[in-house]
């Protein structure tokens, strides 16, 4: 490998910011510098019972984050687009009809249904982002989840946890998407969807927004210093330090 430093035209150093998420460094270095060998992106399945953060944290993941190595799969669904969703952002808003012919052309990675939606996550798109060495999200519920971990490697399950029932009802009352039936049916759904938290490899409590956050930036960046992740985005290195002298 060579020297990390790039110089300007005057051949004086550029300066270089660290990425905290994602190791890499920016503002004049090259990405293929420091990653010269890709390894196969990462693919995490971030589940949570309805109201206990999920969008909020993966949203707040992206944006605090430039980090080009990391992105969301957009899932496709047939419930009824909310106030200020945008179509092929939060989702690709489909028809059933629609939907189940891309469940008969094998085009989803897994799909689901939740409180009587269909929602499916696009088996090209996500290949082609991990093959590209880019890290991927899926915020699914648990039963995606299962589905995609025999599927995709290397995956790692992450499941989002409320403080406390009562916090969790709060927060779907607080958002007023819902009403009163569609809550208390969430809520009944809940205890299910927490049951299976064990299946996860990792569970973050997001009893306060900010340390929540702050625990997902951990499990990625752990994830991206794992050996075998590590050997093979830096080949040249590794070769280099154990040449004889």
């Amino acid at each position: 490998m060579q020297a990390c430093l790039k110089l300007d035209v005057n051949g004086v150093a550029l300066p270089r910011a660290r990425d905290p998420l994602s190791g890499w460094y920016s503002a004049g270095d090259s990405l293929m510098t420091e990653r010269n060998t890709m390894a196969r992106g990462t693919l995490y399945t971030i589940s949570a019972p309805s109201g206990a953060g999920k969008t909020s944290l993966v949203n707040a993941l992206l944006k605090d984050h430039n980090d080009p190595l990391l992105c969301v799969s957009v899932s496709h669904t047939t419930r009824t687009r909310r106030p200020g969703e945008v179509d092929g952002v939060n989702y690709h808003f489909v028809t059933a009809e629609t939907f189940r012919a891309m469940q008969r052309d094998n085009a989803f990675l897994e799909s689901a249904e939740v409180f009587g939606n269909l929602y499916g996550t696009s088996r090209d798109w996500v290949q082609a982002q991990l093959d590209k060495g880019c890290d991927v999200i899926l915020e699914i519920d648990w039963q995606g989840a299962a589905q995609v971990r025999p599927r995709i490697a290397p995956n790692k399950s992450i499941f989002i946890l409320p403080p406390s029932l009562e916090c969790l009802r709060e927060r779907l009352t607080n958002r007023a998407q819902d009403d009163d039936e569609t809550i208390n049916r969430r809520m009944r759904q809940a205890a299910d969807e927490i049951s299976h938290y064990d299946a996860a490899d990792y569970l973050v409590i997001n009893e306060d927004f900010d340390t929540a956050l702050q625990d997902l930036r951990a499990i990625i960046r752990a994830c991206r210093l794992e050996r075998q992740q590590q050997q093979q985005n830096n080949t040249e290195l590794l070769t280099a330090l154990l040449k004889t002298p």
